[in-house]
């Protein structure tokens, strides 16, 4: 009887492993595809190459299995905002580039939309104790990071 009942358990926690798994290959994989996209742009006051180096070595380090590197993922691919939309929205940029930018953001999507769980990768990182409100605050600041680098060059 026993053996019923734990086989379902077992299955879904499988289950969920296997959908986490998915899902941080998505995230790596388009993460690489969006620092590959914005390593060519030219220096600016953010430094956008630079982030752009730090989210590739971020995913490659997700595709190894490290799930920490999520985390880093989300923190530069919020720095690199600042740098890729104004390219792909303002300003008089060649056609290639402005391509290149809007590519850019539509990569990074996948990364801004696991936020939560990098809030919780940030809470385990720094030793915190993981717990609903701590993860709560952390996910609120990486928004207000997120709202602040994209609102930051229209000043």
């Amino acid at each position: 009887m026993a053996d019923v009942i734990a086989k379902p358990r077992a299955e879904r926690h499988e289950t969920a492993r296997l959908r986490r798994r998915r899902d941080d290959v998505w995230v790596a994989v388009t993460a690489l595809i969006a620092a590959m996209l914005a390593l060519p742009f030219a220096q600016s006051s953010w430094h956008g190459p630079e982030v752009a180096a730090v989210l590739a070595v971020a995913a490659t380090a997700l595709l190894a299995g490290q799930r920490w590197a999520v985390a880093v993922i989300v923190i530069a691919e919020l720095m690199l905002m600042p740098t890729i939309w104004p390219r792909a929205f303002l300003g008089d940029h060649l056609l290639m580039a402005r391509i290149a930018a809007l590519a850019t953001l539509f990569a990074i999507v996948p990364g801004v939309l696991s936020m939560k769980r990098a809030a919780a990768a940030l809470v385990m990182i720094t030793n915190h104790r993981r717990t609903q409100t701590i993860v709560r605050r952390v996910h609120l600041g990486l928004v207000l990071s997120g709202l602040i680098a994209t609102l930051l060059p229209l000043l």
